[in-house]
């Protein structure tokens, strides 16, 4: 447990500001850029060439909802140090010409985000918010919107209409998932309620991006107040603990201390701003070119280097405790996550374990292993895809969860400082691989 006895909550109150104003991944990268701003960091652009300055702070954003932050160090960089994690849950998507007229209804048409649990979705309230892109003065541009109130509501079938509904559902996704957005008789649009929220003409929106969300608010539960829940924990979670964690750490002398927001990794990381991009890459290329690294030290420098994939796992079930591994029983709030897997979903192995094992020890955070049970498979998150374009010593890590991937999750009251202290130690330790072995200064 924390040693201030109300240090957790402070931790918690900011996350759950954090994920209120993130209701997408567009959002969440906006949210994590002002953060950085405050903290003195410089934004750059990909499309113009760069003068990095020893000791100070940079970001990067990749189409509006993939963003990479760093602190350039003192001298010559040796190595980088990269926390990653992602800016997307699962959610539903608009399609283009979403109205649908139902008998004296209008319901929104659309398609499904990534994975989500979605019989938590109906009869709840639930917002729009995403971008638009617009037309003006000769060019194009984005603007983020969200409506900002109880606008959707998915209402379930009544039990007297379906009297089979508890014995197990599947889901027509065109059929149920089409949300209820007004009366017939209301002359309201969706097109010109986002153009007015996003303060632009509606004719001057030629597309948009937009997204179906959870509005319930974040909450602290439990008997001894342990425990939270709130909308997008997977992986809002992680993300605010590492932009907090570089924000507050100092920097290193000869490596580069990064944090990487991608998007898409719910649905495989495959766009130009996700993990299996070049987005990664391309950014560390550019660092080390402006301070001078031929191409030769760039190499020796990854292969120093190490990366903390972030992203939350599942704590057993008490419920279904027979879904976990039979040896290995994470729970909330009994500290940070190892993950691994012997496919390689996973990029934990034995050296990576022991090095993030140091810094959980170094700082009096508690950790875990996690394994999937043998019987159900795990997917894959952003280290083992990041990996395949720049290879380096990677650990998988994450808080525990309940009820991953529906669109309320819960999680320990005392996991996100966890989280943070371990990154916050990681990214002031001076870590560096050394021929045959690695050497933990901290």
């Amino acid at each position: 447990m924390p040693k201030k006895k109300n240090e957790h909550k402070e931790i918690n109150k900011e996350l759950f500001s954090f994920i209120a104003g993130s209701p997408s991944c567009y959002h969440t990268v906006s949210s994590a850029a002002k953060i950085f701003e405050t903290a003195g960091f410089e934004r750059l652009y990909e499309g113009e060439c760069r003068d990095l300055k020893a000791g100070k702070g940079y970001f990067v954003v990749r189409n509006d909802s993939s963003v990479i932050a760093f602190r350039a160090p003192g001298k010559k960089p040796e190595s980088f140090k990269i926390i990653s994690s992602h800016s997307d849950s699962p959610c539903f998507k608009l399609k283009p010409n979403p109205e649908l007229k139902a008998d004296a209804y209008v319901t929104l048409n659309t398609e499904k985000y990534g994975g989500p649990l979605i019989s938590p979705w109906f009869d709840r309230p639930l917002g729009l918010a995403g971008r638009v892109t617009v037309a003006g003065d000769g060019c194009i541009y984005t603007k983020l919107f969200d409506v900002g109130r109880d606008i959707l509501m998915l209402p379930s079938l009544a039990i007297h209409m379906d009297r089979d509904a508890n014995k197990g559902h599947e889901f027509k996704l065109q059929k149920e998932l089409t949300p209820v957005f007004t009366g017939a008789k209301s002359g309201k649009n969706v097109k010109e309620m986002i153009a007015r929220t996003a303060g632009v003409k509606e004719a001057d929106i030629i597309d948009m991006d937009a997204v179906v969300y959870c509005r319930s608010a974040a909450t602290v539960w439990g008997a001894d107040e342990e425990f939270i829940s709130a909308p997008r924990l997977d992986d809002l979670q992680c993300v605010y603990s590492a932009v907090k964690a570089l924000c507050s750490s100092s920097g290193c002398e000869t490596a580069v201390n990064m944090c990487c927001i991608f998007n898409n990794e719910e649905v495989g990381s495959l766009s130009m701003q996700g993990a299996d991009s070049s987005f990664l890459s391309d950014t560390l290329e550019r660092i080390a070119f402006s301070f001078g690294l031929g191409r030769d030290e760039f190499l020796a420098a990854t292969s120093k280097s190490f990366h903390v994939s972030a992203d939350n796992g599942h704590s057993v079930h008490p419920n279904y405790p027979e879904k976990s591994d039979p040896a290995n029983r994470p729970v909330m709030n009994g500290g940070v996550l190892i993950k691994r897997n012997a496919s390689e979903k996973y990029t934990t192995d034995s050296v990576s374990a022991g090095i993030f094992k140091m810094i959980c020890k170094k700082t009096g955070v508690p950790f875990q292993d996690y394994v999937n049970h043998s019987d159900i498979p795990g997917g894959s998150t952003l280290g083992n895809i990041s990996n395949a374009h720049v290879s380096m010593h990677s650990v998988d890590i994450g808080a525990a969860q309940f009820a991953m991937h529906s669109p309320y999750e819960s999680a320990g009251a005392f996991d996100s400082l966890y989280l943070f202290k371990a990154m916050k130690c990681f990214y002031e330790a001076d870590i560096c691989a050394d021929k045959d072995r690695f050497e933990i200064v901290f």
